[in-house]
């Protein structure tokens, strides 16, 4: 091996390993918010409904956001589009706290739509930069990023359930939180791949596949469908187990955070060991098999008569909804000429069900009960598992 290339291999690496880092950053300060929305409700004095309004902002936020996300990657590069990102959600945090300090609704409500916008761009950028290490390394990563950015939720959920329990305030959790999130996505994409401007190519070459290209692309689209269940699957889990723990099963809030933190270690080890899966039984099987899991768990979550039963089925849950996103990002960067504008696609398509799912189980919820309310999402479960097929891994090129 010459020099050049164990300096290229030293750089994925260390690409490699700050892609790991900021995935799990995302998923703490996701998480840092998600487990703790019953606090929300109660400081607020909200309904489930009126707190559906509240991650619709955050929604709105990320679905303004996502669209451009490519076209602002292929300006500054996935390094400075997460910095900025980054930034933007940890001021957004600082924002959210000090508006729940006033009990402010409508302060809240602007602060989460422009968490969005960095939450949307962050999230985008983090799975094109893994896109372009998976493809480097030459092997399947990009479930370990996504376990990364479980295991940094799973954190985040402990850590949400410990203050809770200790009577820690929600506003003094986030101020910590955006501190620290701040600092990670300033410095670590340092070690990012270096971005370029694309090039103009030659007569008689192809040309690069941009946005609308993309857009148009049958398999893209259906792999956007079958990630919209998929993230609508792990989207309802992250946002509501906590609340409908509380709500169905008369939990107290640190048990909710609790079962929630369940959810996300099992979707977090699911990960971690998935590329092996994936390896062994294809793209399509496991797939499948996930879309199962996560009909079962649901059910058993939902139609559980004790703690303990629903407690295997939020594991259950967590196992089927661990794959889809990542095997989804894998299978839309399959050819490399055209993975960024596609990853950008299925991850826009992805995060509508991601961000704006749980906030209509919200009003589904005022309802009928938030807990029962969760049943909706079998219907995108099973579209899901009935696509599955659209993942299949495109022949290697000569």
């Amino acid at each position: 091996m010459t020099s050049t290339q164990q300096l290229a291999g030293r750089q994925v690496s260390a690409a490699a390993l700050a892609t790991f880092i900021i995935f799990g950053a995302n998923g703490l300060v996701f998480a840092s918010w998600a487990a703790r929305i019953p606090a929300v409700t109660e400081i607020l004095g909200i309904s489930s409904g009126q707190m559906g309004t509240l991650l619709l902002c955050t929604a709105v936020g990320s679905l303004i956001a996502l669209p451009t996300a490519g076209h602002v990657i292929s300006r500054i590069g996935t390094a400075n589009t997460v910095r900025a990102s980054g930034l933007l959600a940890a001021l957004a945090g600082v924002g959210i706290a000090v508006s729940l300090l006033a009990e402010s609704v409508p302060g809240t409500a602007a602060s989460l739509f422009f968490f969005g916008i960095g939450i949307g761009l962050w999230d985008v950028s983090q799975n094109v930069e893994g896109a372009d290490v998976e493809h480097r390394l030459r092997k399947t990563v990009m479930p370990k990023f996504h376990a990364a950015f479980s295991g940094g939720a799973f954190v985040g959920a402990l850590i949400g359930a410990g203050l809770s329990g200790i009577g820690v305030g929600l506003p003094q959790h986030l101020l910590v939180i955006a501190a620290s999130v701040a600092v990670l996505t300033i410095v670590v994409p340092r070690y990012f791949l270096p971005h370029t401007a694309p090039e103009r190519p030659a007569d008689g070459e192809a040309k690069t596949v941009r946005g609308p290209s993309a857009w148009r692309d049958g398999r893209t689209l259906l792999i956007g469908v079958v990630v919209l269940g998929a993230t609508l699957t792990e989207g309802a889990g992250n946002d509501w187990i906590a609340k409908a723990s509380v709500d169905g099963l008369g939990t107290s809030e640190s048990t909710g955070a609790l079962l929630f933190a369940l959810f996300v270690l099992a979707m977090t080890t699911m990960r971690f060991f998935g590329g092996t899966v994936i390896d062994r039984y294809g793209r399509v099987a496991v797939l499948r098999g996930s879309m199962a899991a996560a009909a079962a768990g649901l059910a058993l979550f939902v139609f559980a008569g004790n703690l303990w039963l629903a407690a295997v089925g939020a594991a259950l849950w967590g196992v089927g909804a661990a794959l889809a996103f990542p095997m989804g990002m894998s299978a839309a960067a399959d050819d490399p000429r055209h993975a960024a504008a596609r990853v950008s696609v299925v991850s826009t398509i992805g995060y509508v069900a991601f961000l704006a799912g749980p906030p209509l189980l919200g009003y589904l919820g005022d309802l009928t009960g938030i807990h029962m309310a969760l049943l909706a999402i079998g219907v995108p479960i099973l579209v899901a598992l009935m696509l599955a097929g659209a993942a299949k891994p495109l022949p290697a090129r000569e």
